[in-house]
């Protein structure tokens, strides 16, 4: 043992000891024990006014697991999308005249595959489902051109292309084929029905090409003496202007002598 320790073990045993030595309880008594039990009943109440309306929020607004969001409102309800900014970027508004929506694009998607079926934008409406069906009385409407590879109508209904004031034009640069593959073609108009081509033929390919209702011409005297009462046989003729007319048939030509018919034209 060293002197230093050994000076410090004999000044220890020296000291004197306490005999009544004063001990301090350590806690929370008095009025303070008094508010800590006050301030825990009352944040334990507190929790529970909180859960007793939570629950009751809940139960009214029906928010439940199997049942579906309503949202309900006297006048409109709004819901507002915003970017990480706080600018808006999309909102949706149902009203009770309208239901609108303002944004960049509009999708409607399918639910089992997640098709588009419709979108709209600024520059074009898309629909994307495999049949448009337009079910009012009056049709559709379209205010400029309408662009389709096919335009077909329902199992046993007729097709019709109507234009009620204007004129119906149909243009295709490599042409236009109408065919009526198990039924009539028919094809009518007030006025005049014009067959044109500007640089081909026209054709008609058929067992029997019949023209009704074409004027006849009449003979003269000489001509009519000589012909039988009963005319069957017409010859059918053409004026200059490409008007036909028909002309009894005779042993000879006869559209000269009829052709009295070009002069009404």
């Amino acid at each position: 043992m060293t002197r230093e320790q050994y000076i410090l073990a004999t000044q220890q045993n020296n000291l004197p000891r306490a005999e009544n030595a004063q001990l301090y309880p350590v806690g929370i008594y008095g009025w303070r024990k008094r508010c800590l039990y006050f301030f825990v009943l009352l944040l334990l109440v507190t929790m529970i006014v909180n859960l007793a309306m939570t629950i009751w929020i809940l139960k009214v607004m029906n928010f439940t697991v199997d049942s579906p969001l309503v949202l309900q409102s006297d006048r409109n309800v709004t819901v507002n999308a915003r970017n990480h900014m706080g600018q808006l970027t999309g909102q949706l508004t149902v009203g009770a005249d309208a239901v609108e929506a303002q944004c960049k694009r509009f999708e409607v998607r399918a639910s089992e595959d997640g098709r588009v079926l419709f979108s709209a934008d600024e520059d074009e409406i898309t629909i994307g489902a495999e049949k448009l069906k337009v079910t009012g009385t009056e049709g559709a409407v379209f205010g400029h051109s309408v662009e389709t590879p096919h335009i077909r109508a329902e199992p046993s209904q007729d097709l019709r292309l109507e234009s009620p004031t204007r004129s119906l034009i149909m243009e295709a640069p490599r042409g236009v084929q109408v065919s009526a593959a198990a039924g009539d073609f028919k094809a009518t108009c007030r006025k005049e029905l014009h067959l044109q081509s500007t640089e081909g033929e026209i054709f008609l390919n058929a067992d029997k090409i019949r023209l009704g209702n074409l004027p006849t011409g009449s003979l003269s005297s000489s001509s009519a003496s000589s012909s039988n009462s009963r005319q069957t046989v017409y010859e059918l003729c053409v004026c200059p202007n490409g008007k036909l007319y028909l002309s009894p048939a005779g042993v000879g030509s006869t559209c000269q002598a009829s052709s009295n018919v070009c002069l009404w034209s």
